[in-house]
């Protein structure tokens, strides 16, 4: 195994291979997805929005969706994924991006959606798809990897306090309309 010690807060070592609960020997296979993975892929994008309250009315357009994952099928695109996969089905997601920072000479990474399916959550696929996130972003020489959360995302929260610091930062946000 490797460690990343330059990407955890305090310059602790984490593995890239992660049990998924204490006492078990089982790991999640996380790994780039593929174009046949879009029917597994779905219903967690899906539940993913959900959970943010994109869904029925507020549902992201489905042309969102389709560029969504062949951005994530084309090679050396700034948007990358990465899936969870458990006795082979997919149980979980993290998409992210690369992309410039004007406080940093390395580039930056954006973990942009993390979601995992609700009957696998507290046995590590969240845990196990961030350092795997991290692993990506150490290997493409990124300097930090950082995520946004609702505040009131409690259960997500207590996972991000022990794989990362909280800044202190809030997030605002402007839609802007076509010219």
């Amino acid at each position: 195994m490797r460690c990343y010690s330059a990407t955890r807060p305090g310059g602790t070592c984490f593995f890239t291979s992660l049990p998924i609960a204490p006492n078990m020997n089982i790991s999640p296979r996380i790994r780039t997805p593929e174009k046949t993975d879009y029917l597994a892929w779905r219903p967690l994008w899906d539940g993913y929005n959900a959970f943010y309250g994109r869904k029925e009315a507020t549902a992201l357009p489905e042309s969102i969706t389709r560029q969504t994952w062949e951005r994530f099928l084309a090679n050396g695109g700034s948007v990358r994924a990465l899936v969870a996969e458990l006795d082979g089905k997919l149980v979980g997601l993290a998409h992210y991006v690369f992309h410039s920072s004007t406080s940093r000479l390395a580039d930056v990474c954006y973990l942009q959606d993390l979601f995992t399916s609700p009957d696998v959550r507290g046995r590590g696929i969240g845990r196990a798809l961030i350092d795997a996130v991290y692993a990506k972003a150490t290997d493409a020489g990124s300097s930090r990897v950082y995520w946004t959360t609702q505040e009131s995302n409690t259960a997500g929260r207590l996972l991000y306090d022990k794989v990362a610091q909280h800044a202190g930062f809030i997030v605002y946000s402007h839609e802007l309309q076509p010219a």
